[in-house]
């Protein structure tokens, strides 16, 4: 299928792009996320009169993301869960876990999908870095501190 790309999507394209995917990522994915929209020539005609409208909500997402991102630099964010004596964790610390405690510190809109930990899983006590990704070109690391809860 043909779309449209109305941002800039990482190894798909930039904003404006006229490119070819699979159906299914097409019309469950980027349709109704409306990061994309079929390539008709309708569509294509309206997209070049409203160019300028889509480039500056992009260019605004942008200084948003870059905005939170200089507001997160050095943050440390420490979370408690229960541990065993030796430092496991019953559980894991999950990206669900990272962005409802960085809400929880005013970080507000940061979903559980823009959450990556470097390390992997956080299954012990220590320290980890956590990768944001708040936009396609730009990124933030917080460093994720783990106390044990002993049980």
């Amino acid at each position: 299928m043909q779309i449209i790309l109305l941002e800039k999507i990482v190894n798909l394209g930039n904003l404006g792009d006229v490119v070819r995917v699979r159906d299914g990522y097409a019309r469950n994915y980027l349709i109704p996320q409306k990061k994309a929209r079929r390539a008709t020539e309708a569509a294509l005609k309206e997209f070049e009169e409203r160019r300028a409208e889509h480039e500056r909500l992009q260019a605004e997402r942008l200084a948003q993301a870059q905005s939170l991102a200089t507001r997160l630099e050095g943050v440390v964010l420490t979370l408690t869960e229960k541990a065993g004596v030796d430092g496991r964790l019953f559980g894991s610390v999950t990206h669900m876990d990272i962005a409802t405690a960085l809400g929880s510190k005013g970080f507000e809109g940061i979903a559980k999908t823009q959450v990556r930990v470097v390390e992997g899983a956080v299954k012990s006590i220590g320290e980890y870095t956590a990768q944001l990704l708040l936009h396609p070109d730009v990124t933030a690391e917080i460093t994720l501190k783990v106390e044990g809860d002993l049980v």
